[in-house]
């Protein structure tokens, strides 16, 4: 069978662990035929890591014809480049969901992807049960009713400084850092709740979905436990992860899935 050619989107962290795994054989299904990042020494270094291009830019890295373009670039990088890939006629996996929080370009892409006969998966990231999740909302949508969903994330509060939610108390005492939307949970924090803007997607939509984060003195990596209810069903999926390895390695466990003859859904 013919391999998939597939492009690599950032070249941080999330981006070495898909291309690392291509190079240990986990992807044993395509053909790594370039990278790119907003920074070029990064892109060379990972390109002679794992012996792929080197490419300059999204569209010289769609001159590679890649079939299956892999974003781990961050939120900005997803609204720069959805379009283009869609449209250079490869499919789009992403990692940064937080940009979907954004109903109309949501929409854009959605009418893209369609218009051109491509595919956007949204990886998994730090969470999972999507499947559930969007059962949950299907039972709940034929029944004339809008599921209940809340999405609880517990994490240290060294990994809130900088932000608008951070306070010095937190050092000491655990705190309640935001409760609102998911929506409103992006536009405070946009590069740390992506994971709730994903599951929020699977059921009920940003706008729908309670969101509560709590700050934990010592904690280490984050908690999120996500609830979905409607009449005669109720699901909880709880994950906790100690770094944000789990994000890439949901990238390789959803190209994976894509290339077998049985997909697991």
């Amino acid at each position: 069978m013919e391999k998939k050619r597939l492009g690599i989107l950032g070249c941080g962290y999330l981006g070495g662990i898909v291309a690392d795994a291509w190079k240990q054989g986990l992807l044993e299904d395509y053909d790594l035929v370039g990278v790119t990042s907003r920074t070029p020494a990064s892109a060379q270094a990972l390109a002679e890591r794992v012996g792929c291009a080197a490419c300059g830019s999204v569209a010289e890295l769609l001159d590679k014809k890649p079939a299956i373009v892999v974003e781990t670039a961050g939120g900005p990088a997803v609204r720069a480049a959805a379009l283009e890939v869609l449209e250079g006629g490869a499919d789009l996996a992403v990692i940064s969901i937080g940009a979907f929080a954004d109903s109309e370009f949501l929409a854009q892409v959605h009418e893209t992807a369609r218009r051109c006969g491509r595919k956007v998966y949204l990886a998994s990231g730090a969470v999972g049960g999507f499947d559930v999740l969007s059962t949950v909302a299907l039972m709940a949508q034929a029944a004339g009713e809008t599921p209940a969903v809340t999405f609880h994330t517990r994490k240290g509060p060294r990994s809130l400084e900088g932000t608008p939610v951070y306070r010095p108390e937190m050092a000491d005492t655990e705190t309640e850092a935001f409760c609102g939307t998911a929506s409103e949970a992006i536009a405070l924090l946009p590069t740390r709740v992506n994971v709730a803007v994903a599951a929020s997607l699977a059921a009920a939509g940003p706008d729908n979905t309670r969101m509560r984060i709590t700050s934990v003195p010592g904690f280490v990596g984050d908690d999120h436990c996500i609830t979905a209810e409607a009449a005669g069903v109720k699901a909880v999926v709880d994950i906790y992860s100690d770094k944000s390895a789990i994000a890439g390695w949901s990238l390789v466990a959803l190209l994976r899935n894509i290339a077998s003859p049985i997909e697991l859904h």
